[in-house]
């Protein structure tokens, strides 16, 4: 079943039966979800190491008289058209930083049946052109836990050792006494882009001696030199897989 016709499916449960009545004579979503991966086609940026970026937050303006007509489904539709953008994405292979959002507004001027799909990269602070020929929206953001109950900047070495996971293409991420939630979601203490990663994938506890890694119930499953776990304790030079992203367990000092 493709991803188009696992949105229609999951519409017709969405408006209990009323699926034709509710959508007859206004732009229909499946219409919009077209439109959404043809801006997600259109807007693929190649980053270091080959990977292909592609826009996260869609923002859809429909008409005034469709967006009144679609207005008790606005939310349950943008989740809808979230999750089925995301599923396709992930079945390109694509790159995406943190969760697909999807916005619903209201689009003064246009003519019924007529939207406008507007398609960024959105890094959670900030907007990046994903338009720009060769851009590279270098390394995630993403929070690092502090336990005096913050958040601030990545932290540094600690007790003489330096602790951290590496990607493939080099990317360094520190670890620091305490936990860890490593994920796509906002929840997440560490943030990778990648698709196949759960929200809240995997958490990892140090304190000071050694490294315990937990999946946290993912979808898809964390994986170590290979092999499926659901706790274990890293040692120097272990391959974590989670989704499509290999980190490199890393001890010096």
């Amino acid at each position: 079943m493709s991803v188009l016709q696992r949105f229609e499916k999951r519409l017709e449960g969405l408006v209990e039966g009323a699926f034709a009545k509710v959508f007859k004579g206004v732009v229909h979503p499946v219409e919009i979800l077209n439109a959404m991966q043809r801006e997600a086609e259109a807007h693929k940026a190649i980053l270091a190491g080959g990977r292909t970026l592609v826009p996260n937050r869609y923002v859809i303006d429909l008409s005034p008289f469709d967006h009144s007509r679609l207005a008790p489904y606005a939310a349950a539709l943008a989740q809808e058209l979230a999750q089925s953008q995301a599923e396709f994405i992930g079945e390109q292979a694509w790159t995406v930083y943190g969760d697909v959002i999807v916005e619903i507004e209201r689009g003064e001027g246009l003519d019924t049946g007529m939207f406008r799909v507007t398609a960024e990269v959105y890094t959670g602070g900030e907007v990046a052109p994903v338009s720009a020929p060769g851009y590279d929206a270098g390394p995630p953001a993403y929070p690092a836990y502090d336990q005096g109950g913050g958040y601030g900047p990545p932290p540094g070495q600690g007790g003489g050792r330096n602790v951290r996971l590496v990607s493939g293409d080099g990317r360094t991420y520190p670890l620091q006494m305490g936990s860890t939630v490593i994920g796509r979601g906002d929840q997440a203490n560490l943030r990778l882009p990648d698709v196949g990663i759960s929200r809240r994938h995997a958490r990892l506890d140090f304190d000071g001696g050694q490294v315990v890694l937990t999946d946290l119930g993912s979808t898809n499953g964390t994986m170590v030199n290979g092999q499926r776990v659901s706790a274990v304790a890293l040692n120097p030079g272990d391959m974590v897989q989670l989704g499509t992203t290999t980190l490199t367990f890393r001890v010096d000092g």
